[in-house]
């Protein structure tokens, strides 16, 4: 039997637009920078000049967020990088790890808020007075955030990228904080102090549980915690429906930043050729990606049996080489007349599809004679269940 060798398989095309979405992720994160320097500057020299403690702390944290602008630039290119040797999942993970790190730095933001906010409390008589150009300044801050935090949002949606995601909450954070500020600098202003104070606790809390939100989400793609129990069910209905897929036995998902990764092993009639069973695996592999686009990539295994008991039992089966020995003892003279073999293992049983020499087809007694010789030894075979003579017509 001659066997084709197919050429080897490419990586799976991860991320086939993600130069695209390199492009539009870092002009939003661009945009993110330019401002968030603008305000850094701003608000230390305001906050320095009017003596408002809050609007010069506010600075330092947006000048974090600049830091972390910075950071997703650096993901965003990483994270557009090609499936390579060393990486032949694509680098889209990149994105995960950073929205980790956002994930983390918005925690400490919101922890170091609800602790400042704590520790002011004990000495309210102790605040500076300030001035009213802070208070201006405050209320453009957080107008500006809360703009560029509307815009990250629409364009991480669009992108479906988690990391340009937690980099808009992290904006909203800071215009959150902003009005804090706010509330702090017009408290002052008019001899109610512990209200800013009471503000940044409460602020403080939500940023903490956001950020907690976002690093537990990036911690759970990183284990490979598969799709929501919906999505799967979608997926395995499309899987089901395929002509010729016969059930599923096992279907496996995972997250990697935008995208999703599928396995699963179909049941096909175990008697179809290889390049068949290949063939309905393909189908089944297309009709996910065309029907989710969220699916980069899927592994099909294609199973021939659907009892898991029996296909454990053809794994203790011996190779061709040894069968194919015995089919020989059962044709006898006859096996020099094969021109090709199919086995099939089903269970702890072998069936054979035998193709014949046309010259021995057209001899009907001497086919009678194989058919009784098979039938007399066939029970005594210890690995055969039945054989099949078939007679090959092909152009010559």
């Amino acid at each position: 039997m001659s066997v084709e060798k197919s050429p080897p398989s490419s990586p799976p095309q991860v991320g086939a637009t993600d130069a695209g979405r390199y492009r539009e992720a870092s002009r939003a994160t661009w945009i993110s920078a330019a401002l968030n320097l603008a305000l850094t500057v701003v608000q230390l020299v305001v906050g320095w000049l009017a003596h408002s403690q809050s609007l010069i702390a506010h600075g330092i944290h947006s000048f974090s967020d600049l830091l972390s602008d910075f950071l997703v630039l650096y993901a965003n290119r990483k994270g557009s990088h090609p499936a390579d040797r060393e990486h032949p999942y694509g680098h889209a993970r990149v994105e995960t790890a950073a929205t980790l790190i956002l994930g983390a730095s918005l925690s400490l933001i919101g922890f170091g808020i609800l602790w400042e906010a704590t520790l002011r409390l004990q000495h309210v008589a102790d605040l500076q007075p300030v001035e009213l150009i802070a208070l201006w300044v405050a209320l453009a801050t957080a107008a500006s955030k809360e703009i560029l935090f509307r815009y990250l949002l629409r364009v991480a949606g669009r992108l479906r990228s988690p990391m340009l995601a937690a980099n808009a909450w992290h904006t909203r954070a800071d215009a959150a904080s902003a009005l804090v500020v706010v509330a702090g600098i017009a408290g002052a202003l008019m001899g109610w102090a512990f209200l800013d104070l009471l503000a940044a606790a409460i602020m403080g809390f939500m940023i903490l549980r956001m950020g907690l939100k976002l690093g537990w989400e990036s911690l759970q793609e990183l284990i490979d915690t598969g799709l929501d129990k919906e999505k799967v069910e979608a997926i395995r209905r499309t899987l089901r429906e395929t002509p010729g897929v016969l059930g599923l036995h096992e279907l496996r998902t995972r997250r990697m930043a935008h995208q999703a990764l599928v396995d699963a092993h179909v049941l096909v009639d175990p008697r179809v050729s290889v390049s068949e069973g290949h063939r309905l695996g393909e189908c089944a592999r297309q009709r996910v990606l065309d029907a989710h686009p969220e699916v980069a990539d899927v592994l099909v295994h294609i199973d021939a049996e659907e009892d898991q008991t029996l296909m454990r039992s053809s794994a203790d089966l011996p190779d061709r080489d040894v069968l194919m020995v015995q089919l020989h003892a059962l044709l006898g003279e006859e096996a020099a007349g094969i021109e090709r073999t199919v086995l099939h293992y089903l269970g702890n049983r072998v069936e054979a599809d035998v193709f014949l020499a046309r010259e021995a087809c057209c001899d009907t007694a001497r086919m009678a004679k194989l058919e009784q010789r098979i039938a007399s030894q066939l029970p005594g075979a210890p690995h055969f269940r039945a054989v099949t003579l078939n007679c090959r017509i092909a152009p010559k």
